[in-house]
């Protein structure tokens, strides 16, 4: 019986040395080239200007409906540190860049200065703001500049003036609505 398992044995290493023999004579081991690749050249190398920029929402009327849609904008970021406030109200004045949308403000309207007083920004408006057509121009200017402006977070409400003076009408404090 011992002689038939060493029988057995012997085999077994025989068929796997002949099998393992064919396997290596038979296949071809390739050497790898670094000729088949290349090093990945992009399209466009990003400037300096591109890593600058940063994305601000910008509220504006949409034409068909009448509703405030959001926009949003890249900017320059070293821009924004300078004066935020006045930066996106200016954005908003100069208008969208969807051509579905318009801007709320009338014609002519300058953002004069906005500074920052506690959580409340205080924005300075020559007295173009006040040539709104009606009741929903005047709540399309005030509701764009609030959500534009509290999507920063130091930001919780704005007052608005003109010439440096409070006005009739419009020179309350505005918080967004919860």
């Amino acid at each position: 019986m011992n002689r038939k398992k060493l029988v057995l044995i012997f085999s077994i290493f025989i068929i796997i040395g002949v099998i393992t023999y064919f396997v290596i004579n038979n296949i071809s081991i390739s050497k790898i080239s670094n000729d088949n690749y290349s090093n990945y050249t992009p399209q466009e190398e990003i400037s300096d200007n591109q890593l600058r920029q940063t994305s601000i929402t910008l509220y504006f009327v949409d034409k068909e409906s009448g509703e405030l849609k959001s926009e949003n904008r890249l900017i320059d970021a070293t821009e924004l540190l300078k004066n935020p406030y006045k930066l996106i109200v200016q954005n908003m004045i100069e208008g969208p860049e969807n051509e579905s949308f318009t801007t709320p403000f009338p014609v002519n309207t300058k953002i004069i200065d906005a500074s920052l007083t506690g959580n409340c920004v205080i924005l300075n408006f020559s007295e173009e703001i006040l040539n709104y057509e009606n009741d929903t121009q005047k709540f399309n200017i005030i509701n764009s500049i609030v959500n534009s402006l509290t999507q920063l977070t130091e930001v919780n409400s704005i007052k608005i003036l003109i010439n440096n003076e409070s006005h009739n009408g419009i020179s309350e404090e505005y918080s967004p609505i919860s």
